[in-house]
C-alpha cells in the first residue's frame, strides 16, 4: 500500500524519471521561440503532445520553473539602473568593472544568476533557460500561478492505444469569455390613442359633476316639502 506518496511512477526509476521530465521541459520551452522553416519544428508553438498521465506530472515541474523565472524578474530590473552598455574588455567597461558601481551591480543580480543556475540545475539546457527567463518570466509577471493548460485529446495513441493529451503555456490561444447579457423585455399592449384618452376624461369629468347634479335636483323637492308643511300648520291655526 502506497499511503503518503504523491506522484506516478510511469514505469521509470527515479533518475529515469528526472531525465524524462528534463527532456519533456525542455521541450516544451523550446518551442516557444520556434521558427515555422526550421527542421522538426512543432506545428504549435507552446505546446507538446504526449500522455495524460506524463502530462499531469510535467506540469507543476514546469510552472515551477516559471515562478523561478518570475521571482528573478525584480533583481534584474533592480540590476539595470547600474549596468553599463558599454562593450567588454573596452577602456569604459574596465573603469566601470572598477566602480562602485559594478559592486552595487554585482549585489543586485546576484539572486537572479542564483534562480538561473538552479533552473539550470533542473534542465540542463542553456537555450530553454534563456527562453524561460528572457520570455515566459516576463510573459507572466502579472499572473498568480496556473502557466500551462492540459487538454485531452479524443485521438489516442497508436499501437497500445494510450490517452494522449496537450500540455502547453497559457495567454496566446485562450478562449474568449462571452458574457450574455439579459434580454430586453417590451410590453406588447399599445398605448391608448387621444380620442380615448379624450373619452376617458369627459367620463371622468361626468362622473364628478353628477353627485352636484343630483344633488341640485334633490333640493326643489325639499323645499315644495316645507312649503306643503306650512300650509297645513296655518289652517291648523285657522
Amino acid at each position: 500500500m502506497r499511503h503518503r506518496m504523491s506522484g506516478r511512477k510511469l514505469g521509470r526509476n527515479a533518475s529515469h524519471r528526472r531525465a524524462m521530465f528534463r527532456n519533456m521541459a525542455a521541450s516544451l520551452i523550446k518551442t516557444v521561440r520556434a521558427d515555422e522553416g526550421d527542421e522538426g519544428a512543432p506545428k504549435v508553438q507552446g505546446r507538446i503532445v504526449t500522455t495524460v498521465a506524463k502530462a499531469k506530472e510535467l506540469r507543476p515541474y514546469v510552472e515551477k520553473l516559471v515562478t523561478l523565472a518570475k521571482k528573478a524578474q525584480k533583481h534584474e530590473e533592480k540590476a539595470e539602473q547600474y549596468a553599463t552598455t558599454a562593450e567588454r574588455n573596452t577602456s569604459e567597461w574596465k573603469s566601470w568593472r572598477g566602480s562602485d558601481q559594478w559592486n552595487q551591480w554585482n549585489q543586485a543580480i546576484a539572486p537572479a544568476i542564483d534562480y538561473r543556475r538552479r533552473a539550470f540545475a533542473l534542465l540542463r539546457d542553456k537555450d530553454a533557460v534563456d527562453i524561460l527567463f528572457s520570455e515566459l518570466g516576463e510573459r507572466f509577471a502579472d499572473r498568480n500561478g496556473g502557466y500551462t493548460r492540459i487538454v485531452r485529446l479524443a485521438k489516442v495513441r497508436l499501437g497500445d492505444a494510450g490517452e494522449q493529451a496537450l500540455i502547453e503555456f497559457v495567454g496566446v490561444r485562450d478562449r474568449v469569455k462571452i458574457t450574455q447579457t439579459a434580454p430586453v423585455v417590451v410590453d406588447d399592449e399599445e398605448p391608448a390613442d387621444e380620442g380615448s384618452s379624450v373619452e376617458g376624461e369627459s367620463e371622468s369629468t361626468e362622473q364628478t359633476e353628477s353627485p352636484e347634479a343630483e344633488a341640485s335636483e334633490e333640493t326643489p323637492e325639499v323645499e315644495a316639502s316645507s312649503e306643503e308643511t306650512d300650509s297645513e300648520e296655518a289652517k291648523k291655526e285657522e
